[in-house]
């Protein structure tokens, strides 16, 4: 498959059904990964159905963190992150701003979240060495609310595999061996969230957003949204903003940095953010969004892919591993970690 250079619509983001491509015919498989490729190219966003994981359970998981964010704060502390540099637990409305880590300085986004990592992991050098640093660090959980754990897990698990299909995906996109990606993120440093968006009866900070423009980090993230007031935007490369809309039974994908630089910039890492309710109805504008940043394993080397390197071009990114890519972006989120990073 030769690379796709056709433009897509500034101001669109395609719903692509992947099960074409799950169902493992030749012609399912062509045609979904040139669907995705594209994407991937023009704007670094694209929605997906056909995933395979049953909308029942995802409501699920939807009931049980919205019970968690209506915890007491002293209750939601019991699960507070534990360091700037272990991305779990719960924190605060405030406590994080996506634009710092572009190197902007805005007040703290609106938001409070809950984040959990790989779980069951092996006691082993590999995963518990120095060299895993805080990627394989033990998850915290709320006191108050011990079924929460259970459903996390699937989720997690579940959008690891959906994941691992998208990545696949992506190979064949690039020209690359089917399973080209497998031995680089067969241990992946993923991270599951949920970010609860609250009401705003009090008028935002000049500047303060629900979540700050920012890029993701790693290969990809896959987000379930709510249809409530305060949307997900993307700027298009003329440096508009438009909405997401929300798809019944879809989820969000983007590209991070990582897979961008993996491509050589091919793919590209599209500015997003999350901006406030109208104040008419801000009063009633909560919204909860479940978002997983897939991340390779943390000693993948990230360096140019043969195939996205045409004749006489050099790579733009010196090689980094996936870990201290990752590492490299944690503090700097954090407003709490601005005093770190000056």
């Amino acid at each position: 498959m030769k690379f796709l250079f056709w433009r897509l619509k500034v101001d669109t983001v395609p719903v692509i059904d992947i099960a074409p491509f799950l169902a493992g015919t030749p012609e399912g498989i062509a045609s979904v990964a040139e669907e995705l490729g594209r994407a991937c190219e023009e704007i670094g966003f694209f929605q997906i159905t056909g995933f395979g994981v049953s909308e029942e359970f995802i409501q699920e998981v939807y009931d049980v963190s919205r019970r968690f964010f209506d915890l007491s704060e002293e209750l939601k502390a019991t699960a507070a992150q534990p360091a700037p540099d272990q991305v779990r637990g719960w924190t605060a409305v405030g406590a994080e701003g996506l634009s710092y880590s572009l190197d902007e300085v805005a007040p703290g986004d609106l938001k409070e979240k809950m984040d959990m990592g790989p779980f069951n992991v092996p006691e082993d050098d590999y995963h518990r060495g120095a060299a895993a640093g805080p990627h394989f660090a033990p998850n915290v959980w709320p006191q108050a609310l011990p079924e929460m754990r259970g459903l996390w897990e699937r989720y997690f698990a579940e959008m690891s595999e959906v994941s691992r299909q998208v990545m696949r995906i992506f190979a064949v996109a690039l020209d690359l061996q089917i399973d080209f990606f497998e031995d680089k993120i067969n241990e992946h440093i993923s991270m599951f969230r949920v970010v609860n968006y609250p009401d705003q009866p009090t008028p935002p900070l000049p500047g303060q957003l629900r979540a700050g423009a920012h890029t993701d980090y790693g290969s990809l993230t896959l987000l379930r949204q709510e249809q409530r007031p305060g949307s997900l935007q993307v700027m298009t490369k003329s440096g508009e903003w438009f909405d997401v809309p929300t798809i019944k039974g879809a989820l969000v994908v983007n590209i991070g940095d990582l897979m961008a630089e993996w491509t050589n910039d091919r793919w590209v890492s599209t500015l997003h953010r999350v901006i406030n309710p109208p104040r008419d109805i801000a009063n009633d504008s909560r919204r909860i969004s479940l978002v997983f940043f897939h991340q390779p394993n943390y000693d993948a080397m990230i360096s140019c892919l043969p195939t996205c390197l045409a004749a006489g071009e050099e790579p733009r990114h010196a090689p980094m591993s996936s870990g201290e890519h990752l590492f490299s972006k944690f503090v700097k989120q954090s407003t709490f970690g601005q005093g770190v990073n000056k």
